[in-house]
């Protein structure tokens, strides 16, 4: 397959992803969308790599952290918006 038809389809499969999870496919909201769904999958299959990086990157920790809040509440949002 060529790299420029996957990169494609794999940006439709994040924007469906991001359109599922928060309601929106908002290019700003899709990159935090992307940088949640990385971290969250580092974090899980290598938790030390994560407390490394925290270590030496304290801001972009914190930055991380308001992205997960953010991703969590636009999910919290859009759930409800469905239940209507």
């Amino acid at each position: 397959m060529e790299k420029k038809i996957f990169a494609e389809q794999f940006e439709a499969l994040l924007e469906k992803y991001s359109e599922l999870l928060v309601g929106t496919t908002d290019e700003e909201i899709k990159e935090k969308v992307k940088a949640w769904a990385m971290y969250t999958h580092i974090a899980k299959s290598m938790p030390q790599l994560v407390n490394h990086w925290s270590a030496l990157y304290p801001d972009a920790r914190t930055e991380m952290k308001e992205i997960i809040n953010e991703i969590k509440l636009l999910n919290e949002k859009h759930r409800e918006s469905m239940k209507k």
